[in-house]
Order: structure tokens, then C-alpha cells, then sequence
């Protein structure tokens, strides 16, 4: 090889003539194709693949914008190019262009949530904290590669998700707290409206990702939470529900342990034991207020049960029973049945009784009572 095929080698080498990227990584948003000192010769070739859009900048300037396709770089297919200052040589002569690949495939199951609770007014719980979580997906496209190189990469030779998603995450959780205060949906009715509030949403947030060249193609509501004793609550309230009649329950439960019991006979016993105790328990109130209804004295009610007779030359305790619109009322003691004839609220004509008396009676017939009716007027005539 003579001198000067080594000079024309080493002086070919100094240009380019192919420019194409091949991305190895799923989170390159932005690569610069690494030029160095070599200039691009006019009519090399630019290979941009599907997912892919190359933009060409000088002294920071923005010129062509390529989707994919095999292009020669030539006067006649770089236009804008071609007006920038410094091709004052209209591309007859090598020339120096940074070239940026951006990636235009959507970055999909990209984090969101809530740092903070989300104060809210709800209809049926009144103030509650929410939280809430889910994922969405973005894509730069062609159309947006010139405004996403000048507000979000820069300079920047190799641009990852991680750098610009904490900014995505801000909007997303600023614009979700405003419009679910707007939306004023009940606590309990946001599940079944996860589908229509991601649609709502993206449409609602689209604006803020224009201004950096990013279209939002999905996004997706999965979880709004309580807080967790509120959650206890509401377990709590289900739980009740599910339950219904407590009592019935309660035989239910008490019918599994003697089953349960039935296969341990120690634990039979036991338990046999006890529910006597709890059924002879149940008898004896039965009986006292069976007793104390018919006006029976406490010391036969509480005879061998440890409860002294009344006391010599007392008076032992009238209970009253009053029968008003057919339903029978009481007992009252004798104090507090005057003080009702005072009132009014019961009549001479009204039913009353006593353990001492063998029927029902006129309140007004009874000796006991006439003085409580000596300052209630008789009824008007023909009343």
C-alpha cells in the first residue's frame, strides 16, 4: 500500500457513513449516536428501525425529525436541515450533526400510588383518608420526539425511565387527588368505577405529559384503600351482617360444642354441667319475675335464697300494674302512679291491679288512689 492510499484510508475513516442503534436495554428512552470527531458524509445512510425515531440537532438546534425507513442523507430529503446556518456547503461536503435515537415503543406496568393519604369528604363515612395505586403506560412518538429532546433529555446522551418517571408520578398523583375530590364518589362505590376513572384520568393528565412530548396511552386504577382501622370497622359491620339473628346464632354455636363435646367425655360432662347451670339459671329469673309479677312478698320470692322479710310494722311495697290502649304497663310503686293521675296519663275510668285485689279495677274506684284524684277535675259532660 503506497503513502497515499493510507492517507485517502485514514481520511475515509474519519467519516460516516452508516448511522443506526440497536438497543440492548427495555428502559432507553434517549441514545446519542456516538459520532466523536468523525463527520457524517453527505450520502450516508440512517437506519431507523420500527420503535425507533431519530432526530438531528447542530449547536444544539433542532433540524429533521426520521421515523423508521432507510434514508440518504442528501440536500433533497433533509430540507430543514439543509437551512441551518452551518451548511453554508448544502451537504456537498462532510458535515457534523449530533443524532439522537428516541425509543417510540410504549413503556408499559410503570408504578404509581399515593405518598401521602388523600383527605376526602364521603357521604356515608363523613372525612376519610384514602390511599390509592396502580400502573400506566407511555409512549414518545414522532410526533412528540422534538419536544421531548428539548424538555426532557437535553444533552443527555443515554436517557433511562428511571430519570423522568418520578416527575410522571408527581402529575399523576396531584391530578388524581383533584379529580377524585371532584368526582365525589362514595368510599364504597369506587371499585365499580375503576375502568370509567382510569379513562376519566388519562384524558384529565393528558395535557400535563403534552408539554414534555409524551402521549399516555393507558392507565390503570387498581386499589383505593382505607385506612386500616376504618377497614376493622367495616369488617367488623360485615360481620354483623352476616350474622343476622344473634340468638339464633348462638344456639347454632352452642349446638357445635356439644357435638364437639360428645367425642371427648370429660369435656361432655363439662359442658353438660354448664348449660344445666345456664338453663336452672334461666328458671330461677323466670320464676322471680313471674313471682314478683303477681305481687308475691320478696321474702317468699327470695325464700332460701339468703333475701331477709320486711321488717316489723312496715309497710311492704305495692306494685301496680296499669292497663292503657289494651297493653298492660308496670309495675309501678304507689308514689309513681300518683304522680301519672297528676299528669293525666291515667284516668278514674283507666285499669289498674294489684297482688291484693282480684281483678282488674277503675282507678277511680280504688280508695288508695281517691286522693290522687282529689286535684284532677272529673270529665266535662257528655265528654
Amino acid at each position: 500500500m503506497g503513502i497515499f492510499d493510507a492517507i485517502k484510508e485514514k481520511a475515509l475513516g474519519q467519516f460516516i457513513d452508516v448511522i443506526d442503534w440497536v438497543d440492548d436495554a427495555r428502559n432507553t428512552l434517549v441514545w446519542k449516536f456516538p459520532r466523536g470527531d468523525n463527520e457524517i458524509k453527505n450520502g450516508a445512510q440512517l437506519i431507523v428501525r420500527e420503535s425507533q425515531a431519530a432526530a438531528f440537532l447542530h449547536e444544539g438546534e433542532l433540524g429533521d425529525v426520521f421515523g423508521p425507513g432507510r434514508v440518504q442523507l442528501t440536500t433533497s430529503n433533509i430540507p430543514i436541515l439543509t437551512t441551518l446556518k452551518s451548511w453554508k456547503y448544502a451537504f456537498n461536503a462532510p458535515f457534523k450533526c449530533d443524532v439522537y435515537f428516541i425509543n417510540t415503543r410504549q413503556f408499559t406496568d410503570q408504578k404509581w400510588g399515593t405518598q401521602n393519604p388523600i383527605m376526602l369528604r364521603d357521604a356515608e363515612f363523613g372525612p376519610i383518608r384514602l390511599r390509592a395505586f396502580g400502573s400506566y403506560a407511555f409512549q414518545i412518538t414522532k410526533e412528540g420526539a422534538g419536544k421531548f429532546i428539548r424538555q426532557m433529555a437535553g444533552t443527555t446522551p443515554d436517557l433511562q425511565t428511571e430519570e423522568i418517571v418520578g416527575q410522571l408520578r408527581n402529575i399523576i398523583a396531584a391530578r388524581f387527588a383533584d379529580a377524585l375530590g371532584e368526582a365525589k364518589i362514595p368510599a364504597l362505590d369506587l371499585a365499580a368505577q375503576y375502568n370509567e376513572m382510569g379513562d376519566f384520568l388519562r384524558a384529565k393528565m393528558q395535557p400535563d405529559f403534552d408539554e414534555y412530548g409524551i402521549t399516555l396511552t393507558k392507565f390503570l386504577l387498581e386499589n383505593v384503600s382505607l385506612p386500616p382501622e376504618v377497614e376493622q370497622a367495616l369488617d367488623k359491620r360485615t360481620q354483623m351482617g352476616i350474622l343476622g339473628d344473634l340468638n339464633k346464632y348462638t344456639q347454632f354455636q352452642a349446638a357445635n360444642a356439644l357435638g364437639d363435646a360428645a367425642k371427648n367425655q370429660g369435656m361432655a360432662g363439662n359442658m353438660m354441667g354448664m348449660f344445666a347451670g345456664m338453663n336452672l339459671g334461666q328458671m330461677t329469673a323466670g320464676n322471680l319475675g313471674a313471682a314478683q309479677a303477681a305481687g308475691a312478698p320478696q321474702a317468699a320470692v327470695g325464700a332460701g335464697a339468703g333475701v331477709p322479710p320486711p321488717l316489723p310494722g312496715a309497710t311492704p311495697a305495692i306494685n301496680w300494674f296499669v292497663g292503657i290502649n289494651g297493653q298492660q304497663q308496670g309495675p309501678f310503686d304507689t308514689a309513681n302512679l300518683q304522680t301519672q293521675i297528676a299528669a293525666g296519663k291515667i284516668a278514674r275510668d283507666t285499669l289498674v291491679w294489684h297482688a291484693a285485689l282480684s281483678g282488674w279495677t277503675k282507678a277511680g274506684e280504688l280508695a288508695d288512689l281517691a286522693p290522687a284524684f282529689g286535684n284532677v277535675p272529673p270529665p266535662l259532660p257528655g265528654a
